[in-house]
């Protein structure tokens, strides 16, 4: 279902013809001259007509107004990272410092039985791709993040900034502490400390954590049952 289908059967709902017209004079929207749109008692279907003549920024514009894009919601239209593009599991950014590439890449196979597709910059991004960029669409589309804090990590200006974004948009951020306290905004939160567990042992409790947070557990069963249908 695409955003216009979205927002003509939330319009639908909500208001009268009257008020849809109110509605899109007040964002300065047209709903002269519609042509042949349909002419069925359909609010949704006139909504969309009037919808398909206005521009993306636009069409973003109504869904805001409408609160329909929800915080910690990726952005509408932003295009995922490559290893992002084609899955339906739970986007899970690994941010680390770039000498422990090793850890974060050992995690992201250990979470791949929970249905939980990793990003992992320094392993991730082709070479012809824009560096910059990869990430920025990676902060854009996660669906939370785990902080691996080894030593290093805060003085890191990447790492830093990495996670100002994650607070921004309002995702879940999980510290993983290995050799280093969080420090800043998510030092006031408990880390997840290793404690001589594995990989895989750190990644159940990951999921764990994952379920049991209301910003995440929708998104979490979501991309399980697209894994498993039946």
């Amino acid at each position: 279902m695409d955003l216009a289908e979205k927002i003509g059967t939330e319009l639908q709902q909500r208001y009268t013809y009257a008020d849809i017209n109110a509605f899109f004079a007040a964002l300065g929207i047209s709903t002269d001259n519609l042509g042949d749109w349909g002419g069925t008692n359909s609010k949704r279907v006139y909504s969309k007509a009037v919808l398909a003549r206005v521009s993306e920024a636009d069409l973003l514009r109504v869904a805001d107004e409408l609160d329909m894009i929800a915080p910690g919601s990726p952005p509408i239209g932003v295009v995922p990272p490559a290893n992002w593009k084609d899955t339906k599991a739970f986007r899970l950014f690994i941010s680390h410092i770039s000498k422990d590439k090793a850890i974060a890449t050992r995690l992201k196979s250990a979470l791949v039985r929970y249905d939980i597709a990793g990003f992992v910059a320094h392993e991730d991004i082709h070479p012809t791709l824009a560096w910059q960029d990869e990430i920025e669409r990676g902060l854009q589309t996660m669906d939370a993040m785990i902080a691996v804090h080894t030593p290093g990590f805060s003085a890191s200006i990447w790492t830093q900034q990495e996670i100002g974004f994650a607070l921004g948009r309002g995702v879940k951020v999980i510290s993983f502490k290995m050799g280093e306290d969080p420090t800043g905004f998510i030092g006031k939160h408990q880390a997840l400390s290793r404690q001589n567990r594995t990989a895989e042992q750190v990644a159940a409790l990951i999921d764990k954590l994952l379920e049991s947070d209301p910003r995440t557990k929708d998104r979490l069963q979501e991309a399980r049952d697209a894994a498993f249908p039946f």
